[in-house]
């Protein structure tokens, strides 16, 4: 038991995911990322998160994501780098029912993380210094 840390390049963001057997939080202070909590089912991290923010878009394309919902996420390591991420979305404030879609991520050696923050109409980028 403890916490799994999820590092994002996009936005800059963390994210914890709480394996201590606690339930989701009735009432949890609404954030970006909600809050989630997880647990291993055979070779799969199953996680649940709740709690987020009002106004959020839930990707890039723009679709809504309300306080009402609720994500599963199924975290499944397929082989030396495959992993399989099923998302399911349950906010009945945006959609009719609950969807999933599965995503499948490979893992790239010899990188780092990169910093990448969007901010609108930024005017300072000229003047960064680096590689």
């Amino acid at each position: 038991p403890g916490v799994v840390v999820v590092l994002t390049e996009r936005e800059v963001t963390y994210r914890q995911i709480f394996t201590d057997d606690r339930p989701l939080p009735v009432d949890p202070h609404p954030s970006y990322n909600g809050y989630s909590t997880g647990r291993w089912d055979a070779e799969t991290l199953v996680v649940r998160s709740s709690g987020f923010r009002d106004g959020i878009w839930l990707d890039r394309a723009g679709n809504p994501l309300t306080p009402a919902a609720t994500i599963t996420e199924r975290f499944r390591r397929k082989d030396y780098g495959h992993l399989e991420i099923s998302v399911t979305v349950d906010d009945p404030k945006a959609y009719t029912a609950p969807w999933t879609v599965t995503l499948n991520q490979f893992i790239v050696l010899n990188t780092e993380l990169i910093d990448y923050h969007c901010a609108e109409n930024e005017k300072d980028t000229a003047h960064f210094l680096g590689k």
